[in-house]
C-alpha cells in the first residue's frame, strides 16, 4: 500500500513536471496534503455503488479528476500554496477536460462522470450530486447557483445564474436553467421556447448512484476544524 502510494504521488509529480515545467526547480508535493486528498478520495467512492468496493483507480479518469480536484483544494487550503493548487487545477483541466477550480468547495460524495467539457462556478453545491459530461454550472454576473442535496445534471445541461435547485432536482440532458429556481423532487425537461418543464418525481433519483448514509462524517471537515483550532 505505501509502495503504490509512493508511486501515485510519483507519477503526478511527472505529470505536472512535464506538462508544466519550471525552470527553476522540479515541482515538489506535499505529503500530508497527498494522504489527506487520497482519504476524501476514498471516502467519496465508497458511497458510490458502480465502484463496487474496488478501491481508488488512478486510470479510471473520472477518479482521477476527483483525486485531483481534492489534492488541489488540500492545498489552498491547508498550505495556502496557490502556486501548486493552480498547477493542479490546471492538470485536470488538461488531462481531463474538467474546469473544476482549487477554491471551489465540493461536499464529500460526488459523482464526475465522463469528465470532458464541465465547467464548474464558485457556487454553492450539495451533497449527492451528479454531473454528466458537457454540463455547466455557472454565475450569471454576480449571481451564483445554489445546488442543494441530491442533484443530478445530465449531459450538456446547465445552471447558470441565480438559480435554486432544491433537492432531488434531475435536469435533463440538454436542458438550460438561467435564473430559474426548480421545486425540488421533480425532472425537468425543455418545453417550449426552452421553458423548463417540471414533472414530479417519486423517487430520490441520486440512490440510483450512490448508497446514501445520513451519519457520514466529512473527513476532511473534521480534520480542516482541527487544524484551526491548533492554530
Amino acid at each position: 500500500m505505501l509502495e503504490e502510494k509512493n508511486n501515485l504521488l510519483k507519477y503526478i509529480s511527472i505529470q505536472i513536471n512535464n506538462i508544466f515545467p519550471s525552470v527553476d526547480a522540479l515541482i515538489s508535493l506535499d505529503v500530508q496534503c497527498f494522504e489527506i486528498a487520497i482519504q476524501r478520495t476514498r471516502q467519496c467512492l465508497d458511497s458510490i455503488k458502480a465502484c463496487n468496493d474496488e478501491g481508488f483507480n488512478y486510470l479510471n479518469s473520472g477518479q482521477y479528476a476527483t483525486f485531483i480536484y481534492y489534492f488541489a483544494n488540500t492545498y489552498w487550503s491547508l498550505k495556502k500554496n496557490t502556486g501548486v493548487a493552480t498547477k493542479l487545477f490546471l492538470l485536470n483541466k488538461a488531462l481531463n477536460g474538467i474546469d473544476l477550480y482549487y477554491d471551489i468547495e465540493f461536499p464529500a460524495n460526488f459523482i464526475i462522470g465522463h469528465t470532458v467539457g464541465m465547467v464548474f462556478a464558485k457556487a454553492k453545491y450539495g451533497n449527492y450530486c451528479v454531473f454528466h459530461q458537457g454540463c455547466t454550472v455557472g454565475r450569471n454576473k454576480d449571481n451564483r447557483p445554489v445546488l442543494e442535496d441530491g442533484i443530478i445534471l445530465f449531459p450538456h445541461a446547465s445552471v447558470i445564474g441565480k438559480c435554486l435547485v432544491r433537492e432531488n432536482t434531475v435536469v435533463s440532458p440538454g436542458v438550460q436553467l438561467v435564473n430559474q429556481d426548480t421545486p425540488g423532487n421533480c425532472y425537468v425537461f425543455s418545453g417550449i421556447n426552452g421553458k423548463p418543464v417540471f414533472k414530479e418525481i417519486n423517487e430520490y433519483f441520486a440512490d440510483r448512484y450512490f448508497n446514501r448514509k445520513t451519519d457520514s462524517v466529512d473527513i476532511w471537515l473534521n480534520y480542516y476544524k482541527k487544524e484551526m483550532k491548533n492554530d
